[in-house]
């Protein structure tokens, strides 16, 4: 008996072991996926700063992570994805055995792979173009938005992302053959905006003949470069103007994100993530508003906007009035059929108004994530990567 014991006291160990040593390879994978999940997402926030890892960030944020989370785990690689722009990161640790060293089994070594970047996003740019937009900030924004496009779009691989442009002013241009109307402005009603000129023919009124070419139209969500960023480009931000009504911009850049006509480019709400980003300088107003572009005589172009367009000459730029009414119930619109917005405030504000374009802003309960001053031209490119980084926050694999 006592040398069956014996004998049957090694196999007990090894199993005993096994069962132990199998537990503990378990948890060290375990964690160790999630500490290199974490490294990869680290890696992805600092690719707008670093799009071909050249620059070392990506590697050193990637690194720093793995080594915050798991202090005995070591990258091996740090390489760019395949996907459209992202960063691979492989990671090994060694787990120690416990009882298995008594059958000479010391050690055994664990990987794990984590990939992290840009993918499934369908991106609306909403771009104020108004008259106090035109020479650097409308430049500055211009370069921003085409960083942005290399960033979610590279030249390598087919991207599994669109962006699309919503220009806007007091209105908006829409191509022909989109909404059922000829090309041209649309009013807040979605009527086909015709100016003033019927009404007021006489020039001593001083309403231009035409308020809208100026404006660039309307761009779908496209997957090629070139397309988008020639639209970008387009925008001058000069020409007659009609004041800033935002809401007519988050309206459209809506129904651009959106699989459902007018617009149908749009990928499926549940594979794609759909972000609108908002850019504007000026307060939600019709030019009755005090400021450099404040138009003192009436009629004026000012009057071509969407909403006196329709006949209705009553939305203003009142704090709490029809048009700040107007711009929060669009968002919310947005916000209901999944949009994740970011807003861009350029130049001087007011707290109300700082207030509003929070409120706009998709940010997280208790923190303003998604909110961005940009006090001068200088900081728009530095908030687009900001946002880039956000956008960057998805893992792949």
């Amino acid at each position: 008996m006592t040398l069956f014991v014996a004998l049957l006291l090694p196999v007990l160990v090894g199993m005993v072991g096994l069962a132990l040593d199998m537990g503990n390879l378990y948890m060290t994978q375990s964690r160790l996926q999630t500490a290199t999940d974490a490294s990869a997402l680290a890696g992805s926030l600092e690719l707008p700063y670093d799009p071909d890892l050249s620059k070392g960030l990506v590697s050193k944020a990637s690194r720093d992570m793995l080594r915050t989370n798991y202090t005995n785990a070591t990258v091996t690689s740090i390489t760019a994805g395949t996907e459209v722009r992202s960063v691979c990161v492989q990671t090994k640790a060694t787990v120690g055995a416990l009882l298995l060293q008594t059958l000479g089994i010391n050690s055994t070594l664990v990987t794990a792979k984590a990939c992290a970047g840009f993918n499934n996003l369908d991106v609306v740019l909403v771009i104020d173009n108004t008259g106090s937009m035109s020479g650097t900030p409308i430049s500055m924004v211009r370069q921003a938005s085409l960083e942005l496009v290399d960033l979610i779009m590279p030249d390598h691989g087919a991207p599994a992302a669109k962006i699309g442009l919503v220009p806007f002013r007091g209105k908006v241009h829409v191509g022909a053959n989109v909404d059922g109307l000829a090309d041209g402005c649309r009013n807040a009603d979605g009527t086909r905006n015709t100016g003033l000129l019927s009404k007021y023919p006489d020039p001593q009124h001083r309403v231009a003949t035409d308020s809208c070419s100026n404006i660039p139209r309307i761009s779908p969500l496209t997957g090629d470069k070139a397309t988008i960023k020639a639209a970008i480009n387009s925008q001058t931000a000069t020409g007659s103007s009609s004041g800033t009504v935002i809401s007519e911009g988050i309206k459209w850049g809506r129904q651009v994100l959106s699989p459902a006509a007018p617009f149908t480019q749009g990928g499926d709400p549940k594979k794609y993530r759909k972000i609108m980003i908002l850019l504007t300088d000026g307060d939600t107003e019709d030019g009755s508003c005090g400021g450099t572009y404040k138009a003192t005589y009436t009629p004026n172009d000012y009057w071509t906007n969407a909403y006196y367009g329709m006949s209705t000459t009553t939305c203003h730029c009142e704090d709490g009035g029809c048009l700040n009414k107007a711009m929060l119930d669009e968002a919310q619109k947005a916000k209901n059929e999944g949009v994740e917005i970011f807003t861009v405030r350029y130049g001087d504000s007011d707290t109300t108004d700082k207030n509003l374009m929070k409120t706009v802003a998709s940010s997280r309960a208790g923190t303003t994530d998604h909110y961005y001053d940009a006090p001068s031209t200088s900081a728009i490119s530095d908030v687009f990567k900001q946002i880039g980084r956000q956008l960057g926050w998805r893992l792949l694999n």
